[in-house]
């Protein structure tokens, strides 16, 4: 599976396992994937693709952010709480 900007992932290995990450940026094997809690737009967490499960669904609110340049914490928290509920 290639990930995007904007897709909604889980982590399937490491510490935090089972959390829901938005992906910022994709480079080769890895992803760089941030919730808006624990893990902020300044401190991306860096993941391997086969430890991340890959949704379908892509945030086209966060996309449009990322180029803009006006993406914020408190946006993912938004998308990524009305995905889990």
């Amino acid at each position: 599976m290639e990930y995007r900007t904007g897709q909604l992932v889980r982590s399937k290995a490491g510490r935090d396992k089972g959390t829901e990450y938005l992906v910022i940026r994709a480079e080769g094997n890895y992803i760089y994937v941030a919730d808006g809690k624990t893990r902020r737009l300044e401190r991306l967490k860096k993941k391997k693709i086969k430890h991340v499960q890959g949704s379908y669904e892509i945030s086209d609110e966060i996309v449009e952010c990322l180029e803009n340049g006006t993406l914020e914490d408190h946006m993912i928290r938004r998308i990524l709480a009305r995905r889990s509920s």
